[in-house]
């Protein structure tokens, strides 16, 4: 057998000489181990207005030196390419800036942040695969990304308000895309998910705690526009 630098090869029998192509085995992209393996990593981008690099920052990483970086890189870039193309590109389009908060977290930053009874506000590994931790499926195969974000022209209106449910049932209404959301105090930011099996569901810290919606909610499907007509008020 001969093989051609454009994928084929020939087997050849007497003077008879039959081509086919040749599989291309997939080689995953190896965890970076360099300062500038990393940087080109950070480098990719995963929408119009985002790259991975602002997904890699984490406080607990800084703090307690463990690098935040993927063991899978191709995998953590696919489903941050999902989660940025349909669902925080459409988001930042239609409000406006957003700022992310939180975003990957490699297996080991997020144990650290689960530690000693959730010491950094860090559920378990086996919790955040297909959410925080990006490059690792669930058991069941779902593949998924989450970023903490704040969309920060709400912010205003949520200092005035305090009202989250404007924001959470505007995105419920305009981002089709979105698996699961989760509000926690401070300027309003919230987990927003993109997921291979979407739930659409939202939870808060926030007061009223608890879940808002989910499939089988009778709150769950129709325009809920009478709650953030206000808000939208606020910004023009």
């Amino acid at each position: 057998m001969q093989s051609h630098q454009h994928g084929l090869a020939w087997l050849e029998f007497g003077r008879v000489r039959l081509w086919f192509k040749v599989a291309r085995f997939y080689n995953p992209v190896r965890k970076p181990k360099t300062v500038r393996a990393l940087e080109n990593l950070g480098r990719v981008r995963l929408s119009d207005s985002f790259f991975m690099r602002d997904f890699l920052y984490s406080e607990i990483s800084q703090i307690e030196g463990i690098p935040n970086i993927p063991d899978f890189p191709d995998r953590a870039v696919e489903v941050g390419r999902s989660l940025c193309g349909e669902v925080l590109e459409p988001l930042q389009a239609a409000l406006g800036r957003i700022s992310i908060r939180s975003g990957y977290r490699a297996p080991a930053v997020n144990a650290k942040g689960a530690e000693n009874n959730n010491q950094y506000n860090c559920s378990s590994n086996e919790s955040n695969y297909a959410q925080h931790i990006w490059d690792y499926d669930k058991p069941d195969g779902t593949r998924g990304a989450t970023a903490c974000v704040v969309v920060n022209s709400f912010v205003p209106y949520y200092d005035h308000t305090g009202d989250w449910k404007a924001l959470a049932w505007w995105i419920h209404d305009h981002i089709p895309n979105y698996d699961s959301m989760c509000f926690f105090p401070k300027l309003s930011a919230f987990n927003i998910s993109w997921s291979t099996s979407p739930e659409r569901r939202i939870d808060s810290y926030v007061s009223p705690k608890g879940c808002l919606t989910k499939v089988g909610y009778e709150n769950h499907a129709g325009s809920h526009e009478s709650n953030y007509r206000q808000f939208l008020e606020t910004i023009g």
